[in-house]
């Protein structure tokens, strides 16, 4: 954040912070934090790309809200929710809830949204001993994943633009 005196307010670390394509900054940590306030999300981690317009998010789906969701809509396995289009439609849609709530613009929200029930830990060393994330590693391991997410959302950008150019 820059006042008008032109000092410089940094509200998230430094090293965390990345720039989307537009120019735009963005500080994960504080989305973060906006977003683990939903029932459904354990852990996040927002991503975001200088060649992307958009960021993107892994989420760490709470496993007691995730049976209890299973139970309710058809016996679905614990496991089996985070692959379910239903689950996470609604998991998204808590997401842009918190987003509107807390006055994120869009750049803010993630494009697309990957569900895990495999949390970060120091163990799986995607948290350091202190419990910070460690984004240079979760890159790593959920690559896959957010190239696929990307894919997705250039995929849905490309079809709108087609529709309205109808």
């Amino acid at each position: 954040m820059v006042y008008p005196n032109g000092s410089v307010k940094i509200i998230d670390r430094s090293k965390n912070i990345f720039k989307l394509s537009q120019g735009e900054y963005i500080a994960p940590e504080k989305l973060e934090n906006i977003y683990v306030l939903s029932t459904y999300i354990a852990q996040c981690m927002i991503y975001g790309d200088s060649f992307k317009n958009n960021t993107v998010a892994i989420v760490v789906v709470d496993p007691d809200t995730a049976k209890l969701w299973g139970s309710k809509n058809g016996n679905v396995d614990t496991p089996d929710v985070v692959h379910n289009a239903d689950f996470k439609a609604e998991v998204y849609d808590d997401i842009l809830r918190l987003s509107k709530e807390n006055k994120l613009s869009g750049l803010e929200r993630p494009a697309d949204i990957h569900l895990t029930l495999d949390a970060f830990t120091a163990e799986n060393d995607i948290l350091t001993p202190t419990f910070k994330l460690k984004r240079n590693i979760g890159k790593q391991v959920y690559q896959e994943q957010i190239d696929t997410m990307y894919k997705i959302v250039e995929e849905k950008n490309a079809k709108r633009d087609a529709e309205r150019a109808m």
